[in-house]
Parts: structure tokens; sequence; C-alpha cells
């Protein structure tokens, strides 16, 4: 058996909870395999909206497994928090959930570095979350991090001590003061509670599960395009999106990986600072905004809105080797009487397709414009019932691509979802 992989193709918030939602029925185990608080995946069922920080979207399935692996950072707080949230019960939440031990864990410190090192670059601010996800991963690569399973050591309190008197060095050399005293009680606390928690070699655990034949499904965060090596840097988050991030995260070897599922916006949008190429910042874009909530399920910060890249699209399906394309949102574009795809860039006075080294060196964008619907299309339950407008809008992607569209959403409800 092999494990299939979801992941975003934008700049994250594409709407990868409710398919994982809606795929999870198909799957023994859901998996998380990067990022951390920082990760918003919104799911809605039954008239209620829940928003996931670190715990896989699946969740909500009974006898399913959970799994937060290695790759993920993980923030006590924010985790005791979310369960507390979830209206599941604390034990039924533990029933259902595994958190590998050589996961990295979020200290207080992390967040005030997070926070000094974005005020000291002023107007060059990266955009940060400030929930300390930068300055974990650090200490990670740094090989100065604390672990899940660095919570079983007797020792732990000292060995934490010995992380924060390096962070409070650095602290000093920003200048940055804050009350840590306060951030270390309520941190100790929900460290006590994510103990209580079954944690496991995560590893070990799939490719049990993978050999006993029980299918995998492999959850990311944010968007390929948010991707440390492949995504806009600087301007990115401080793991591996992509596809190949979900062998180092949970431990899968390549040839171990099945279907890859790509999610996407019928538009793009992006939060914070970086290039955004096709950003519309007129009452076309406010209209997405607001049709669309894109407003950050983590952060709430507004989100950037524009239309479709398609150069950007095809890259990260090269990238990640995307076998099915899954559309997002497709009902905001209801009511637009035109719909603009950006099918080239211009670059140094010529037109190419292929993503430039800094997407700040494009010239121009070049357009093909297609035909809007004005129609409500969230009651729709096939792809027949749609639009011939919006059928032509997805025949395009397809043939562009190379890769068909097998799901469409067309409502933030799990019910509105087409198949096929």
């Amino acid at each position: 058996m092999k494990i299939d992989i979801l992941l975003g193709l934008q700049w994250g918030d594409e709407g990868k909870g409710k398919i994982v939602d809606v795929l999870t029925p198909q799957y023994e185990i859901v998996a998380r395999f990067q990022g951390g608080p920082n990760a918003g995946h919104t799911i809605e069922f039954n008239g209620a909206k829940h928003v996931l920080h670190l715990i896989p979207s699946g969740i909500f399935h009974k006898d399913k497994i959970n799994i937060i692996g290695n790759g993920v950072v993980i923030d006590p707080v924010v985790f005791r928090r979310e369960v507390e949230s979830l209206g599941l019960g604390t034990e039924e939440v533990r029933e259902r959930l595994l958190i590998s031990l050589k996961a990295h864990l979020i200290m207080p410190t992390h967040k005030l570095l997070d926070a000094a090192h974005e005020a000291s670059l002023g107007e060059a601010k990266i955009g940060s979350t400030l929930r300390g996800i930068g300055p974990a991963y650090t200490d990670k690569a740094s090989r100065n991090g604390l672990r899940v399973g660095d919570l079983l050591r007797k020792d732990f309190r000292e060995f934490y001590r010995t992380r924060v008197n390096d962070h409070l060095r650095i602290l000093q050399g920003y200048g940055y003061i804050n009350d840590l005293k306060a951030l270390e009680e309520e941190w100790f606390d929900a460290v006590e509670f994510l103990k209580k928690f079954n944690t496991v070699n995560a590893d070990y655990h799939i490719d049990m599960a993978l050999r006993a034949g029980k299918r995998v499904l492999a959850e990311g965060a944010q968007g390929t395009m948010l991707d440390i090596d492949f995504g806009t840097y600087p301007y990115v988050t401080s793991s591996n999106t992509v596809a190949a991030g979900a062998c180092t995260g949970l431990g899968i070897a390549p040839g171990r990986t099945g279907d890859v599922f790509g999610i996407f916006k019928a538009y793009c949008t992006r939060v914070g600072s970086g290039p955004f190429p096709t950003e519309l910042d007129d009452a076309d874009g406010q209209r997405m905004r607001d049709l669309g909530n894109e407003y950050g399920a983590t952060t709430g910060r507004p989100r950037r809105c524009g239309w479709l890249d398609l150069p950007a699209l095809k890259y990260a399906i090269m990238i990640n080797g995307v076998t099915q394309l899954f559309m997002m949102k497709a009902d905001v574009l209801s009511g637009f009487s035109e719909i603009k795809v950006c099918h080239s860039y211009t670059v140094e006075g010529k037109e190419q397709t292929e993503l430039p080294y800094c997407l700040y060196d494009i010239e121009g964008l070049n357009y093909r414009s297609f035909r809007g619907w004005d129609c409500d299309i969230t009651r729709c339950s096939s792809r027949e019932e749609l639009p011939v407008e919006l059928k032509e809008y997805i025949g395009f992607i397809e043939k562009e691509t190379g890769v068909p569209v097998t799901i469409i959403s067309v409502g933030p409800d799990r019910s509105a979802t087409i198949r096929g």
C-alpha cells in the first residue's frame, strides 16, 4: 500500500481542511507532515465551523487515526486550546490522535524571538504570523531544538532552561523585553496536558499500517509557493510544503507515495508580504475578498486576491507530481461578467511561461479572458449541472495542465463538493 499526499498549490488557504475532511472516510489514517499553528484548516458541517491549526483534519471522523508527524512544530498552548475547542471531549480526541516523539516544540521564547526579529526588519518585514514557528525550525536546523520525546526526560526542566538561556542572550541583542514568566507558566501547564496524549515513533507506526494494507493520507499545510526551497523566497514559510516534505515529515520513502492531490482556488490569494503577480487592487479584488470571506483563519488578516496564475499553478504541479486537481471556491466567481487567467509573463521584453528566479522581475502579464456566469452554483451536485461557462473554464485548466480536475468545491460545507 502507498501513502497519498494532499497539499496546496498556491500561497496557502486553498481549502485543504475541507477536502481532507471529505476524503477521510476513504482512509484509516490522516497524518499531518509539516507546518505549525500558522496553519488554519477550516471545516464546516452541520451548521458549525471548526478551525484546526495543529490537529489533522480527519479528527471529526470516528474510528480514524490522526497523526501529528515529526515535521510539525507544536505549540503546547495552542494544542491545548485546540483540543478544548473541538467539542469532542478530550478523551475522544485522545483516542483518535497520535503525536510523533520526534516533532519539535515551540517554546515561549520562540515567540519572543519571532516578534523581535520581525520588528527589527522594519519596512522589509517578511509577514510572519509571530507564532514562533520560524525560530523553532531554526533551532531544529541548528540542532538546538526541543522535541516531544524530550518531555519524558527526567532532566527536562534543566534541558529546557539551557535552551531558554541561549534565546535570552539573543533577545538582549535585540533590546527586546517581555514578561517571560507569565508565558512560561501557561506553557508548562499546557505541556502537562500534552503529555497525557499518546506519543509514537510515527515512522514505524505508518510503516506498519502500510504493510497491513491500511490507507494513509498525508496532509500538508500552507502551499507550494510558500515552500522554503521552491516558494517565493524569502517570503515563504519555514518548512517544505511540497510533496517531498511528506517523506521527510513522516518518514516515508519516495517509492511508497501514491496519488498527489493538488488543491487550488479558482482564483488566487496571498496573505502578508511578497510578490503576487496577478493581485487585483481594485473592486474585483475586493469583491473576491468579500464573497470568499478571504480573511486568515489563524491571523484574521485580509488576504490579497487576484486572478488565477497559470504559470505558477503549472510550476506547482510539476514540482509536486500532481495526479489529480481539486478546484476550490468556484462559487466565489459567480456573478463576474468576465473571468481572467494569466497564461504567461513578460520578462526582459519576452513572453515566457516559466517562473523567473524572482517574481518581481515580471514586467507584464498576459491574460486569457473567459465568459463569467451569473447563477448560484452552491446547490449543484454534479459536474453536468454546472453552468457551461464554468465547465469551459475548468476544461481550459485541465487542457493546459494535463491533469484532471476531479473535485470541484461549490460552497464551504462538506456537502458542497462535486466529485468526478
